[in-house]
């Protein structure tokens, strides 16, 4: 008998056909432990549903099954005990998952891979991950928009200007303000639920690219990890990321909602406004100017917006170009994902953090409500409403009063009732009741306004929502 010819690969579970060992620059560029080690949890999961499968099918033998679930359990144990030897030569988690399992069962080992192939075999993993993910973040949106309901609850009528321009516009309430980013994170949350729907399909079985000639069962792995289904298509099981994509777009949006009440609590929170104050817990000082509390949490919260876009970016461009059905390139769409991913929960838990920290001035803020003439539209809307007149004519009387206060130097509700009889003789004393903040907020009572009473009531209904 000749004697064996060693593998020049050694470790290389592909390495039947090489002769020659890859250089150095191969192996740097093409492992990736490094960070798909983060799919080990799925790629247990995969690979018990899979064995189950195949044992069921009479695939392989019910003994070899129960030393490979054996096995596959122990790897488990050490991962989570931190003992795993995680190794760059054997490239990424689904080989260090499959050598480690040889050294602990032996020969059973090499019948896990029947009837799969590590394209559909990343596939799965990488498509439990995001789901997990999505899953992850809709639970901590939750969070936030309990955060929010709570403060809103508390203000629900406490005055604050409204901008539009950033210039005051009308009287709100600062609940009515919360209670707007409450309604922008439901959608956050729905849309990653969407994306969560069309990806709960399962790749596994679709093999290499064209399926396999085992027959296995698909429908039985895919109800094991709980897809709805399999995928239909088996090139497109091992080749399609929009899954991914569609899940970055979500957390892109997300990233964008948080980072515009990041910014308005960056605002608040300077003396220039003073609407509101952060605790120690989520403000730095400064390494100079010992009076500064700078909010550094809400400051970094609208700084993650742009790794998290960059991400998609990154990933788009990793897909355009390839045609079916998979290309190496895809071993790059997991560290922008997993980095986009880590960035939102981090900026959604400091959000939440601050939102339950904030302190609010109400002093300064209903101060502000009727700066700026706040009130010169429910001028207006009396003209309309009680004398008549079209609003346009109402709006330019309502214009002339705001001047006229500005040559007086008052506001809007302590202009002399004969100054506003000047403009419009019709005008009663009953005009003065419209012209206060608290007047103005109280009075948008129409489905969706500012008024404390409709607050109130989007407040109970979200917290039913949210019970």
């Amino acid at each position: 008998m000749p004697p064996k010819t060693p593998d020049p690969q050694g470790h290389a579970l592909w390495g039947g056909r090489f002769s020659g060992k890859p250089d150095a620059l191969m192996q740097a560029i093409n492992v990736s432990i490094g960070f798909d080690r983060r799919l080990a949890a799925e790629d247990l999961a995969g690979s018990k549903a899979h064995a189950a499968m195949l044992a069921a099918r009479g695939i392989i033998s019910q003994a070899d099954e129960a030393e490979i679930q054996r096995g596959l359990a122990a790897i488990g144990e050490e991962i989570e005990a931190g003992t795993f030897p995680f190794r760059d030569e054997f490239e990424d988690i689904h080989l260090n998952v499959e050598k480690r399992l040889e050294e602990l069962i032996g020969a059973a080992s090499g019948r896990l891979h029947t009837g799969r192939s590590r394209n559909d075999q990343v596939a799965l993993d990488f498509r439990l991950w995001v789901r997990s993910a999505c899953d992850r973040t809709v639970e901590q949106i939750l969070g936030l928009q309990r955060a929010l309901v709570g403060q809103a609850e508390t203000h629900a009528a406490t005055l604050m200007p409204g901008f539009t321009h950033l210039q005051s516009a009308q009287p709100v309430t600062f609940g009515h303000h919360l209670m707007a980013y409450v309604e922008m994170l439901g959608r956050d949350g729905g849309r990653f639920a969407d994306a969560r729907a069309r990806m709960n399909e399962s790749p596994l079985g679709a093999a290499a690219l064209a399926g396999t000639s085992f027959p296995i069962d698909r429908q039985m792995t895919a109800r094991a990890l709980g897809f709805d289904k399999p995928m239909a298509n088996s090139l497109d099981a091992v080749s399609a990321r929009d899954f991914a994509l569609e899940a970055l777009a979500a957390a892109g949006m997300l990233a964008l909602n948080l980072s515009r009440l990041a910014e308005e609590i960056v605002l608040w929170t300077t003396p220039q406004f003073g609407f509101v104050s952060l605790s120690d817990a989520f403000t730095t000082g400064s390494s100079i100017m010992p009076q500064k509390r700078n909010p550094d949490a809400a400051e970094l919260t609208r700084a993650k917006t742009g790794r998290v876009l960059g991400a998609f970016t990154a990933l788009s461009l990793v897909m355009k170009g390839l045609p079916l059905a998979y290309s190496k390139d895809m071993q790059e769409d997991k560290v922008p994902v997993f980095e986009a991913f880590d960035a939102v929960e981090l900026a959604l838990a400091a959000m939440t953090g601050m939102i339950a920290d904030l302190k609010v001035n109400e002093a300064r803020m209903a101060a502000a409500a009727g700066a700026g003439y706040a009130t010169a539209t429910d001028l207006a809307d009396w003209l309309v409403r009680v004398l008549g007149l079209p609003f346009r004519q109402a709006h330019h009387i309502a214009g002339r009063a705001v001047k006229r206060a500005e040559e007086l130097g008052v506001e809007l509700a302590q202009l002399p009732l004969k100054e506003l009889q000047t403009l419009e003789p019709g005008v009663t004393v009953g005009v003065l009741d419209v012209l206060t903040p608290e007047a103005s907020a109280a009075s948008r009572t129409s489905y969706g306004g500012t008024a404390p009473e409709r607050v109130r009531a989007e407040i109970a209904r979200w917290k039913e929502i949210l019970r």
